[in-house]
Formats: structure tokens, sequence, C-alpha cells
């Protein structure tokens, strides 16, 4: 007989948004439950779909929790699963790992959590064995890989292996148990269902290897479509995947060419524009929130710096008209005096798109940078210490803005000492 599952991970759930809180705080509040929203729109897929059981491979919480209110939640979707006869299998995370959680309620019947020790799971579907291997974080790191840990397959069975993990590596995310997909391919199982990389990804040798992705997205970081897996199996255990989308959220970062415009009423007919065909663009999502990106040579970037908010005000109207959301404005563009003295004898002209372009994605800056923060944090006193976030993820990302941010200042900088 054949059967089907779901698989997700990374939901977060009711994630802290400071920085989009402090940026718009009803957007913070409607990105806040989206992650409940995509839960409860896997339990009704998993209804929908009649499959036999849900596995969801860690950070499905984020960080401890002091309220009852995230817990009943979750208990509120397990028990839609549990009237229906459909399974749960869950492993815990870097965000959610045992030594993290409180205030949570008892799991009902049908739902298995893994613990600290790897272990095995059994069903029999109508003659059809399956065998899920779990194992959830003990702590919120896990520097070497978990993979030794892990049981040898089940002779006879569809072996499942849940497991979080950062694999060979990923920008943005820290290393938690590392491991390759060679290696995992060579253990034996069929399908691995893993987690903690937000951005979906598939591998098909011996073995079904799916990082699924984040459910929904939490800001600009995650932009693009987000999904679950549903997988088919076939009676000779073969095994096809499907791409679904629950997110009623979705973030997208848009490129605006603004070489050569030089008035200011141009640059807001521009930006109308833009704002309106990203407002108009298919999409599965009922909501989006987009980041316009300026880029490019013109007369008005001084001007632009400096009514930069006035121009995210503008901005956030035309999108309120579009009926979508800002979360905010990134500069990446030059005057043509600057660019003009750097393409002379002084500097290249390539040096513009470098400070421009490639300086805000470069790693090895990325990780200066970050090292950078973390030792700003230190001498910053304990109640401003989650102005960059409050996890390695969300600094990451806000050490990202800022370079993005930054760039235009450093040419403004060259300038002025050239001037000198």
């Amino acid at each position: 007989m054949s059967f089907r599952f779901i698989h997700t991970a990374d939901l977060h759930l009711d994630a802290p948004l400071k920085a989009i809180a402090l940026r718009d705080p009803d957007l913070a509040q409607a990105v806040g439950v989206a992650s409940r929203t995509a839960l409860s729109r896997i339990v009704d897929m998993c209804i929908d779909e009649s499959v036999i059981f849900l596995v969801i491979a860690g950070d499905l919480w984020d960080g401890e929790h002091s309220s009852t209110k995230t817990p009943r939640f979750l208990k509120q979707e397990l028990l839609r699963l549990h009237a229906a006869g459909i399974r749960c299998f869950i492993i815990r995370g870097n965000h959610d790992a045992l030594a993290r959680q409180t205030g949570e309620l008892d799991l009902p019947e049908n739902t298995i959590l893994f613990g600290g020790r790897a272990s095995t799971a059994e069903l029999d579907v109508e003659g059809h064995r399956i065998a899920i291997h779990g194992l959830s974080f003990r702590e919120p790191h896990a520097p070497e890989s978990l993979l030794p840990r892990y049981p040898a397959p089940k002779p006879g069975a569809f072996n499942i292996g849940m497991m979080h993990t950062s694999l060979n590596g990923s920008p943005g995310h820290d290393n938690y148990a590392p491991c390759s997909l060679s290696d995992l391919d060579a253990h034996g199982y069929d399908y691995w269902a893993l987690g903690h990389i937000h951005r979906r990804t598939e591998h098909i040798g011996q073995a079904a290897i799916v990082m699924p992705g984040t459910p929904q997205g939490r800001d600009i970081g995650e932009a693009g479509a987000s999904s679950v897996t549903l997988v088919h199996v076939t009676d000779d255990n073969a095994v096809t995947l499907e791409q679904c989308t629950v997110a009623c959220l979705r973030f997208d970062q848009i490129e605006m060419d603004c070489d050569g415009v030089s008035e200011w009423a141009e640059l807001l007919t521009m930006l109308e524009r833009y704002i309106r065909q990203a407002g108009q663009a298919p999409r599965r999502e009922e909501h989006l929130v987009i980041r316009p990106v300026l880029r490019g040579v013109t007369p008005l970037a001084w001007r632009i710096a400096r009514d930069l908010d006035r121009l995210t005000e503008e901005a956030r109207a035309f999108a309120a008209d579009a009926g979508i959301w800002i979360d905010k404005l990134e500069l990446g563009i030059a005057s043509e005096e600057d660019t003009g003295s750097f393409a002379g004898a002084h500097l290249p002209a390539e040096l513009v798109r470098t400070v421009l372009e490639d300086l805000p994605g470069d790693p090895g800056l990325a990780v200066a940078m970050t090292q950078a923060a973390h030792d700003l944090l230190r001498d910053l006193p304990p109640d401003l210490r989650d102005i960059l976030g409050q996890d390695e993820t969300d600094l990451a990302l806000r050490c990202r803005e800022l370079l993005a941010d930054g760039a235009p200042i450093i040419l403004a900088g060259l300038t002025s000492d050239k001037a000198v």
C-alpha cells in the first residue's frame, strides 16, 4: 500500500519580531500571527490529503515561553490531528532545545516527541512497515555530527530519519550538527526529514534528503516562496516530493533602476510603478511585504539619502493603496559627480560597484562585522542588548542590513578624502 506524509520544520511559533516592530508595529502584528496561521494550514493539509502522519524537524518553538498561550494553541492543533487519526512526530532543534522549553502542556496520544537519545517509532500501515528515527537537541548548541548516534535502518521497513542540521554550512546559519549529504545517503535510510536551514533544498540519491525550508518567512532575509513537503511513498518505496505553500504572508525584495532619474516627481512615479507591479504579480500568499532597493547613478542620490524618511512614507502610502506592505527602503545609489570622480585617475568606476554591490554580500566582511557587533553588545547595558536581535540568525541579518545601508556612506567618505 502507498502512503503519504507531510514534512515541515522551522515554524518558530510566535518568534520575537523586534526589528520589524521598531519600523512598523502594524506589520509586526501581522507577521507575528503568520506562523500560527501556517501551522493551522499544515494541519488542514494533513486532514485534506489524508496523510498518515506529520513530521516536524525542529524549531517548532522559538526560545523559552513563560505563558501558556503558545502551548495551548499548539495542543489544539495537535488534537485536531488526533481527531482525524493522524500521528505527529517532533524533534527539537537549536531554538527549542529540551533545555530551553518551559510552560508546555502534555502532548496528546497521537504525538511523539523524540528525546535527547536517538530512538525509533515503528508503524504498520496495512502491511507497510515504517520506522521513524529521531533525536532532539538537548542544548541549544550541537557542534558535532549527530549521525553516528542514529540507529541502523530497520530491515523491511521504510526508514525515515529526522535531524536538525546545518549540513555542511549555509550563509546566515550557525554550524549545528554538521554532516554531509553523502554521509546521510550512506546511512541506509529511505528519507531524511531535515530542518534548520530556512531555504528549501532536495537531494535524491540512495535516499531522498529534504530540507523543506521555513513554511512561513519572518523577515526580508527569508524572502521568496515558503514551503512544506508532501511526500508520496509507493508500494516499492519509491518517493515523490510535492512542494506546497501554506504561508499567508510573503517577503520579497525588488530592485529599482534609478539610473538617470533627475527629478523627485519622476522618482516618486517610478517608485509607485514598481510597488504596484509587485502588488499585482501572481502569488499564493494573501499578504506581501516588499523591500525596494534603489540602485544606479542619479543626481538625486544626496537628496534621497537626506530625505529617506520622507521617501519611505511615500512608499508606504503607495503600498497601502496597492494592498501590500513596505519593510524599508534600501539604498545602493551614487551621484553622477561621485561616480565621475571615481572613474578618473584617483579611483576606478569598478570600486563604486564593489562598494555598493559586492561588499554587502562579502562573507568575510560579514563575519568581521558580526564579531564587531558581538564586541559592541558586550559593552551595552543589558536592557539594550536586544537591539540587534535575540539570536545569531537575527544578529547576522541585522549586520547585513547595516552593511548595505552603510555602503553609500563609504562612498561619501572616499569622496571627502579625495577632496581634502
